[in-house]
C-alpha cells in the first residue's frame, strides 16, 4: 500500500489530490478529536526551552514560506511533503489529515515538522530545521513529539528516506526506534518508527 501511494504522490497528481481530499474528511471524522485530546499532553510532555514547539496556523504560512525560501536548494532536495510556494501552502492547512507543526525560538520559526495520517492507521513523518539552528538537539525533540502522538493514536509512524540524502542517514545512525521495512524504488527507504519494547 506504502509503495502505491508514494507513487501516486510523485506521478499521478490529480489522483493524489483526490485521495488526499477523501483522506482527509474520513480522518476528520473517525480520528480528529482523538487527536486533539493528545496533542496539549504531548507538547506539554516534551517541552524543551528556551524554544516553543506547537500546532502551525494558517496565519503563519508566511513564516513556513520564508524558513523554506532561506534553506539550501541541496536541503530540500529529498525534503518534499508538498509544494512550497506561498499559495500551496495555505491549501496544506485545509487538509485535516495533515498537521503540520513548528519550532519558534521566541517569534522566529525554525523548525517545520508535520504527521500526515491516512485512515488505514498509517502515518508519515518528517521534518526541516533552518541550517543556523541544528546541532542543538532540536531535531531529536522534534522526533519524540512525532512518534509519541503518532504511537498514542495508535497509528505506526513511518517515513521515506533516501540512500542519497547522507545527512538524514547520520541523523538516523543511532536512532534506536527506527527500522527499515523495505527499499523503495530511485534508492529510497521505507521505515518505521518503533516504540521501544516493540518487536521489530
Amino acid at each position: 500500500m506504502e509503495r502505491i501511494l508514494i507513487y501516486i504522490k510523485h506521478n499521478l497528481r490529480f489522483l493524489w489530490k483526490l485521495i488526499e481530499l477523501s483522506n482527509g474528511l474520513l480522518f476528520a471524522v473517525f480520528f480528529e478529536k482523538k487527536l486533539y485530546r493528545y496533542l496539549h499532553e504531548v507538547f506539554t510532555e516534551f517541552a524543551l526551552p528556551p524554544y516553543d514547539y506547537r500546532v502551525l496556523h494558517d496565519s503563519e504560512a508566511k513564516d513556513l514560506f520564508n524558513l523554506i525560501e532561506q534553506q539550501d536548494i541541496s536541503d530540500l532536495e529529498h525534503f518534499k511533503p508538498h509544494e512550497f510556494d506561498l499559495r500551496s501552502i495555505m491549501k496544506q492547512f485545509q487538509n485535516r489529515a495533515l498537521l503540520m507543526m513548528g519550532v519558534f525560538d521566541q517569534d522566529k520559526l525554525i523548525g517545520y515538522f508535520f504527521l500526515r495520517f491516512f485512515i488505514n492507521r498509517k502515518c508519515f513523518v518528517g521534518r526541516i530545521i533552518d541550517r543556523s539552528y541544528r546541532g542543538k538537539g532540536i531535531g531529536i525533540n522534534m522526533n519524540r513529539i512525532m512518534y509519541e502522538i503518532s504511537w498514542r493514536m495508535e497509528f505506526r509512524c513511518l517515513s521515506t528516506i533516501s540512500l542519497n540524502n547522507k545527512n538524514v542517514l547520520k541523523a538516523h545512525a543511532n536512532n534506536q526506534a527506527m527500522n527499515v521495512i523495505r527499499k523503495l524504488p530511485n534508492d529510497y527507504l521505507l521505515v518505521e518508527f518503533l516504540r521501544e519494547g516493540s518487536n521489530k
